[in-house]
Order: C-alpha cells, then structure tokens, then sequence
C-alpha cells in the first residue's frame, strides 16, 4: 500500500485504525467492521448521491472501464449514511504506546497468533521463501488488521467507497479508490457481493485499500484471482509479504530490539533518520535492554516513543518497510513486538511512565477490578481506558453522588480502595 495508504483509517495507533486492533476488556480501540450488519451501512435514497454516480459513471468509462463492469458494481449499490457518520466522528485521542501495545499484543492476541502460525505454517514458511518475509511479521500484521481475519468487514466496498467520494471531504482520494475497486471488478478477482471491507474501504484480511491491491495484491494459490476476502488467507498473507518485500524488507533484520540509554544520555541525537552504527551507538554508553552489547544489525536509529521516560528502541531499516505499509510509529512497534512475541520473545522490559492523570498500567487496571467488583462492570481489566470503563466511572460516581465526568484519576482509585 502506497504513502497514503492509512490517510483515512480510525487512528490504531495515531490507531487504529489501523485501523483496525480491537480493544480488549476496558480498552474499547476502534476496530474494523465485524460480521454483524451494522447501523447505517444499508443503502438509502439520496438524489444527490444519485446524480453524483451517474457523472462518476462517465468518468469511469472514459478511463477504460467497460459498461458492464460499472453496471454490475452500482447493482444494487446506494448512498451509506453510516459510513459518513464514522467518517465524520474519528476520534482524534492518540493512544500511549503501552495502552496499543496492551491491545497489539494482548496475551489473547499472542494466543491467537501462535495458533495461526501452527494452523498455516505450511503455507506461512511458502511465503516467506519466495518472499523473504518471516512468518511471524507475516502473521502480526494480519493480527493487527483484522484479528486473524475475525474481523475482515462488511461493508460493501462499492457503496462505501462511493458515499465518501461524493460527500467531496476528501472526494478525489476517495473517487481515485473507487476508479480502483472497478478495475479490481474488471479483473475478475472477486464480485461486488463479495468485495466488502472496512467503513472506509480497507479490504479482506489484511485490509488493502483497492490502489494498493492493484499494486501488491497477488495470486499465491495459483488459481488465477487475488483472493484477500476468501476464508482462505492464503492470497492475503502473501500480498502483504509481497508488500513488505517490495518496501525494502531484509530478511533476518529485525524491526528493531528495545535498550537501555546511559544516564544523562543526550536524547537530542534519537529520531528516526538519526542512524549510527552499533559500535557508535555502544561507545555513547547503549546497551541491549538485559544490559549486553548491541547486536550489528547494520545502521539503527533511537526512538522515545513515549520520552525518556519510557522504553526505548534501537530500530533499524525494516522498521521503514512496515511503516510503508502503516507510518504511525505505535502500529509499527505493534506489528514488529507482536512479531517477536510470536517467536517467543518476551514483554517489554522497561517501565512505561505514568499517563497524563499520574496513573500506572497497575493503577488503571486495579481501578478496573474494583469497579467490576462494586458492580460496574468494564469488562475486563487491560488497563486501557476505553468507553467502557468510562461508562463504568460515570456509573460509579452518579451512584455515589459524585461529580460525573466518565474521567479515571487516583482520587478516584483512592475512593474505590475506601
């Protein structure tokens, strides 16, 4: 997928979304589409989106799509008001790096990820033979996009696509996917029925948007289509290696490997860009996070993505080649930890420093347990605070004649504790 390819996506790590990493108990992250039908995403009577769809019908034509292929496609395809209303309330809240990867790479997300390696190794070790992308990145980013393909979206592409184009916010992106999703048609690699996907158009298990399918989409099983949506992962996971691939991925390279800065380490030479060689790096005092040496794995650089309080990251050129694919800095450390605990590798060893209300991962979560335990139900303790915990607080502190504001803070842990 192209530089643009998450212009519209939910924020999973700027998310989401990634598009696209489902919250775990209290989180509540945005994710993509599940199978049930949801509200808004039924076509309904709109003249305005009518005239709109029979000039883009022109304009499709004369860019070589023939008349039965626009035909088939607006079969049955119609204005979506939900889809607008998702468009319209993205939320812009930037999740920390410890609450996306307390979701990225929740125990639950690992589970399902090394069940899904034993379950496709076959056809994972094939890929990364002719790819040269390892299983495991293969299966972390499919993780991310849609839960192992639990959740691929149904949205019709079609309609979706459409109803973005004309509502003209960012029309000529959108008429450009739309251009995109019909030559997909065209082509024969699926049928309008069967080409649904997120709110925004991300597509099948590992989310393409329909300009970068196009580019990196490619038939694996041989039978002729590019098939991302069939229960068969197969075509899916290959695209992505072939994207990864063709981004510069080196096999062996890892993403990146987490270490421990000096005291009184200049944080003004970390960012990305800002490449050293290990031993340069290792001779300012950077060890690996156990306090060893630095592997070489050729230039690195150091990122703080949560300031020097927080963990750090030597990464190195394959972090670029999964930021081609989603450049929020949190997805691509979600993808490449995931990836590594997949492998077997374990949980970040540094300590995340409190959140902006002056709570820890183990704040958070107690503050969960105890209003689960007092009857305000968050649906688990991951330590995320999502809508459901703040339902819970508001709930909470209504009952107990509080000030509502649906807000966690250690006064209010403080209370629950009693």
């Amino acid at each position: 997928m192209q530089t643009n390819r998450r212009v519209f996506t939910l924020g999973l790590g700027a998310l989401w979304l990634s598009g696209c990493v489902s919250g775990g108990g209290g989180g509540g992250m945005a994710s993509v589409v599940s199978r049930a039908a949801e509200p808004g995403m039924s076509p309904v009577a709109n003249a305005g989106f009518d005239t709109w769809v029979n000039g883009f019908k022109s304009r499709a034509a004369g860019r070589g799509l023939s008349q039965s292929t626009i035909d088939t496609a607006f079969r049955g395809a119609g204005y979506l008001p939900g889809v607008i209303e998702r468009d319209r309330n993205q939320t812009e809240f930037k999740r920390t790096l410890e609450d996306y990867l307390a979701i990225a790479a929740s125990p639950d997300r690992i589970a399902k990820g090394r069940a899904a390696l034993a379950r496709h190794r076959g056809t994972l070790s094939a890929i990364e033979s002719r790819y040269g992308v390892e299983a495991e990145v293969v299966t972390a980013v499919w993780g991310l996009e849609s839960q192992y393909g639990e959740r691929r979206g149904t949205v019709p592409v079609i309609s979706a696509l459409a109803t973005l184009a004309y509502d003209g916010r960012r029309g000529a992106f959108f008429e450009q996917q739309l251009t995109a999703a019909l030559r997909i048609l065209q082509n024969g690699d699926t049928t309008p029925a069967n080409m649904t996907g997120s709110w925004a158009g991300a597509m099948g298990h590992t989310q393409f948007i329909p300009t970068s399918y196009l580019e990196f989409a490619v038939d694996f099983t041989g039978d002729g289509r590019r098939d991302i949506w069939a229960d068969d992962p197969t075509d899916a996971l290959a695209s992505a290696a072939a994207y990864l691939s063709r981004s510069g991925w080196r096999k062996g390279q890892p993403w990146g490997i987490e270490i421990r800065l000096p005291a009184g380490f200049n944080t003004g030479v970390t960012g990305r860009g800002k490449g050293r060689s290990s031993d340069a790096w290792s001779g300012l005092g950077v060890t690996t996070a156990d306090g060893g040496r630095l592997p070489n794995h050729g230039t690195g650089s150091i990122i703080l993505p949560q300031g020097a309080n927080g963990p750090a990251f030597l990464i190195f050129n394959n972090f670029n080649a999964i930021a081609r694919y989603n450049n929020a800095v949190n997805y691509v450390i979600g993808v490449g930890h995931l990836s590594d605990r997949l492998r077997g590798a374990g949980p970040i060893r540094s300590n995340f420093p409190p959140d902006a209300t002056g709570m820890t991962m183990a704040d958070r979560q107690d503050l969960q347990r105890r209003l689960t335990a007092a009857g305000f139900d968050t649906d688990g303790s991951d330590g995320v605070i999502g809508a459901k915990t703040r339902a819970a607080i508001a709930a909470f502190q209504r009952a107990r004649g509080l000030p509502v504001t649906g807000e966690p803070s250690l006064s209010l842990l403080q209370t629950l504790r009693g």
